[in-house]
């Protein structure tokens, strides 16, 4: 095993993830200031903190992400794909779907057990000392709550067969939707917000109640474990 290349390539996800960080989050940290000039104002030391918590989680997150690439290329580890006819092609938007679904499952439960006292005190609180969220506070984890999350889709390529072009889509979806739910402003219209659609998905105006009430509100994407579970409050006005 080469030791050397396994460490490069754990660095190198690193620092891609942590660019793929500042880029998400200064670009919807630029839209809000010119979208909601000021939303941010005297926030600057927890935005500092924000981003300090981000570039720790964002190292914890390429480490196994970059291990699983080393053995994806040089081991043919994982059922990540690359030949479009290797699976029909109904499967790859199916492929997407089933990964949100099991990343949405596995937040929803570790999400609720970050919530329990002594993990909350230990682990995440770092994530709520950001009142309010900013752009900046969607990987604002302490290196407890971040392990839990970067372990998702290392696991899920082994389990599930994806392209890896619709592997980029799910990590997309992923950081995207991570920033535009802490960024304190609703970015989609009323009426979709509001509509059966919107029901359905997790915005900036589900995850500001969670941020608000704490015990409800758990989910990542879809708004499925909330209602089955009893724990969907609704939506915040942010």
């Amino acid at each position: 095993m080469d030791n050397a290349a396994i460490i490069t390539s754990a660095l190198a996800m690193s620092v891609i993830v942590a660019l793929r960080y500042l880029a998400a989050s200064g670009a919807f940290a630029w839209a809000t200031a010119t979208v909601r000039p000021g939303l941010y104002a005297g926030l600057g030391r927890q935005i500092r903190k924000e981003i300090g918590w981000s570039l720790a989680s964002a190292a914890i997150y390429g480490i196994p992400a970059g291990i699983i690439a080393w053995g994806w290329q040089e081991r043919g580890w994982t059922q990540v794909y690359t030949k479009w006819q290797a699976m029909p092609l109904w499967y790859l938007p199916l492929s997407v779907l089933l990964y949100l679904l099991a990343h949405d499952g596995w937040f929803y439960w570790t999400h609720r057990l970050m919530h329990r006292p002594a993990a909350f005190r230990v682990a995440h609180a770092v994530h709520h000392a950001s009142k309010p969220p900013t752009a900046w506070a969607a990987m604002s984890f302490h290196p407890i709550e971040a392990l839990t999350g970067a372990v998702v889709i290392p696991a899920l390529v082994f389990l599930i067969p994806i392209h890896a072009a619709m592997l980029g889509v799910v990590l997309t979806v992923m950081t995207v939707m991570g920033v535009t739910n802490h960024m304190g402003w609703e970015m989609f219209p009323h009426a979709i917000v509001r509509s059966r659609l919107g029901g359905l998905l997790i915005t900036a105006s589900h995850h500001q109640r969670h941020h608000e009430s704490y015990l409800c509100n758990f989910g990542l994407y879809f708004r499925l474990w909330d209602r089955l579970c009893g724990t969907d409050r609704g939506l915040s006005q942010p």
